[in-house]
C-alpha cells in the first residue's frame, strides 16, 4: 500500500505525518491561547496586555497553520 507524499523543501511527508504535525500545531495554539487568557486575568501583573496579545496572536497563527496542514493531509490522502 503506497501513501501519497507531499514534498516540502526536498522532504517527503506522508499524510499521517502531516496530520500529526497539524495536531501538534493546533494543541500548541491552544496552549498559547490559554497563556494569553491567563495573562489577561492576572490583575496585578503590569505587562499582562502585551503578553495576552502576543499569546492570542501566536495562537491564531499556529491554529491557522495547523488547519491548513490538516486540509493538505486530507487532499494528499485522497489523491
Amino acid at each position: 500500500m503506497s501513501h501519497k507524499r507531499l514534498t516540502i523543501l526536498g522532504m517527503k511527508i506522508s499524510a499521517d505525518t502531516q496530520r500529526a504535525i497539524s495536531l501538534i500545531l493546533i494543541y500548541t495554539a491552544l496552549l498559547f491561547f490559554l497563556i494569553g487568557a491567563a495573562a489577561r486575568m492576572k490583575s496585578q501583573f503590569h505587562a499582562r496586555l502585551e503578553i495576552s496579545t502576543a499569546g492570542f496572536v501566536v495562537a491564531a497563527i499556529l491554529a491557522t497553520l495547523g488547519v491548513i496542514t490538516l486540509l493538505f493531509s486530507f487532499k494528499s490522502k485522497r489523491d
